[in-house]
């Protein structure tokens, strides 16, 4: 399906609903405006298999820019709307994007780009600024009905950059042209989680993100409704879920952390009773967490690991999690294997690199070299991400093989620790880098942000260790404990880590 069939059967059925200000769009305008912008993409030169970039809040047309690109055979890349002018060149340059979309809300940092890229075709919503075209008044003056030539497009999503700088990621376009062909997320999104129509999907994240966007176009694509919230407020979400009976939603746990640090009273404030699907991704999620989230939300979880890649997938829903607590499923597109550094497999219950057989080939833009390290001598494939698998073929993950620390000869994983620290009522959120010891070769940093800046001192810190003592081994401890006000994450959750890790290695060196 496609949403330009919801338009003739259902035109004035609500396709998005913005939470902040309660604007709907039916699929009637999301249709007329994908149109015309695939028009005016037509207009701008752009061609089947092109590159089309928006760099966006969560704003009222950024489905209608999608769809767009997704009828005229386009490669779509979203820009995180916290860029830099410098990281914006670098992901518009190097994905060779030919036209780019911006709003007002992001003028001060898209106002660089024009000078920067003088080849590209700038445009900007609403009321555009020196240097853009005004995309609402030349859409406007488009056709309405659809481009000759329609194809279908595809998603060319950038990582985050949280491990280094950001890899664009890129498949051939579908051999399939028609813009109706049910890409795989469609069908396990019907088939597993039973989207259908009625479906009203919450989306507490940015858009510009993999998994929010994927959800959100494959919602379309069934015909249902999509509730963007602007920035994710732990209540504002409860809020959307009653106000709107939502039905299905996605999440990473960063948000179940901040949901169930509300107090009691406020979280049985709110009637969630029409939730049935709560799917979550992004990062492993704390036992205590998920199992505090099962109890209050009741058997309605469902967990997967991927990444934006898409070399693998796996599963697993709440009975099983509960069945086996900790883990992320098995596979339902690709085989999992744990191996060594000689990429031989590994045992069940052995702790290895994660790697996919017979998933999609995916490769990095203009990056060979990455391509090919992230390939073992088989040809399986890794997100860089180190877990195992037990005798019935569930995963389990570990955390990022980047991210471990050696400490006296030992290996250290920091999300073990994150996963307890996160649990502490007066912990909103924490990180755990290596940073450079003399005696040890690399020592555990644990980076705190209290729930109350009051905590952040020696004396909390000795009761977070005294605390931590009594559930895991004294080399996981850490010798070290910092605050800071908020730590760096991605609005999607996703933790800036490497910032943090780094700053301790600069300091050393400083030192040294």
């Amino acid at each position: 399906m496609h949403p330009c069939v919801h338009a003739r059967t259902h035109p004035a059925k609500a396709a998005v609903v913005l939470h902040a200000t309660g604007e709907t769009i039916d699929y009637a305008t999301l249709d007329r405006r994908s149109n015309q912008g695939a028009h005016l993409f037509r207009a701008a030169g752009l061609v089947r298999g092109d590159v089309v970039a928006v760099f966006l809040e969560n704003h009222p047309r950024f489905f209608d820019l999608a769809w767009a690109a997704q009828r005229s055979g386009l490669y779509l890349v979203c820009l995180s709307s916290r860029a830099t002018a410098a990281e914006a060149d670098y992901i518009l340059t190097d994905s060779g994007a030919k036209l780019l979309v911006t709003s007002p809300c992001l003028a001060a940092v898209a106002g660089e780009l024009p000078a920067r890229l003088p080849g590209v075709a700038m445009f900007m919503l609403d009321t555009p600024a020196t240097g853009f075209r005004d995309w609402n008044g030349a859409a406007a003056a488009m056709p309405d009905t659809p481009i000759a030539d329609e194809s279908a497009g595809a998603l060319m999503l950038y990582s985050s950059g949280t491990t280094g700088r950001p890899k664009g990621v890129r498949w051939a376009l579908p051999e399939d042209p028609s813009i109706a062909a049910p890409p795989v997320l469609t069908q396990l999104a019907a088939g597993r989680f039973g989207f259908t129509g009625d479906t009203v999907y919450l989306s507490p994240a940015p858009l510009y993100h993999a998994a929010p966007l994927h959800w959100s176009m494959t919602v379309h694509r069934l015909g249902g409704t999509v509730v963007v919230m602007e920035h994710f407020d732990p209540e504002e979400a409860l809020r959307a879920i009653a106000r709107y009976r939502v039905t299905a939603s996605q999440w990473v746990p960063t948000h179940f952390v901040r949901l169930l640090k509300l107090p009691e009273a406020v979280r049985g404030a709110y009637d969630l009773s029409s939730l049935r699907v709560a799917i979550h991704a992004a990062a492993p999620c704390p036992v205590p967490v998920k199992r505090a989230m099962i109890d209050w939300w009741g058997p309605i979880l469902f967990e997967y690991y991927s990444g934006t890649e898409g070399n693998g997938w796996t599963m697993i829903d709440s009975a099983e999690w509960l069945r086996k607590p900790g883990s992320v499923g098995r596979a339902v597109i690709g085989t999992p294997h744990i191996c060594d550094d000689a990429a031989n497999d590994l045992p069940p219950g052995r702790e290895g690199a994660i790697y996919f057989e017979g998933g999609p080939r995916f490769s990095y833009h203009n990056d060979p070299a990455k391509t090919a390290a992230v390939a073992n001598v088989h040809g399986w494939t890794t997100l860089g991400d180190v877990g195992r698998l037990d005798e019935d073929g569930y995963l389990y993950l570990t955390d990022r093989q980047s991210f471990m620390i050696i400490s006296g000869g030992v290996n250290v994983y920091p999300q073990e620790i994150e996963n307890v620290l996160v649990t502490h009522p007066r912990i909103a959120d924490a990180a755990v880098v290596g940073a450079p010891d003399p005696d040890f070769g690399e020592k555990v940093v644990a980076v705190i942000q209290p729930v109350d800046w009051a905590d952040a001192n020696e004396g909390f810190a000795e009761e977070i260790r005294q605390w931590l003592r009594g559930q895991l081994s004294g080399i996981k401890v850490p010798r070290q404990i910092d605050f800071m006000p908020q730590l760096p994450r991605e609005p999607t959750g996703k933790l800036y880590k490497r910032l943090i890790r780094d700053a301790y290695r600069q300091a050393a060196g400083a030192a040294a």
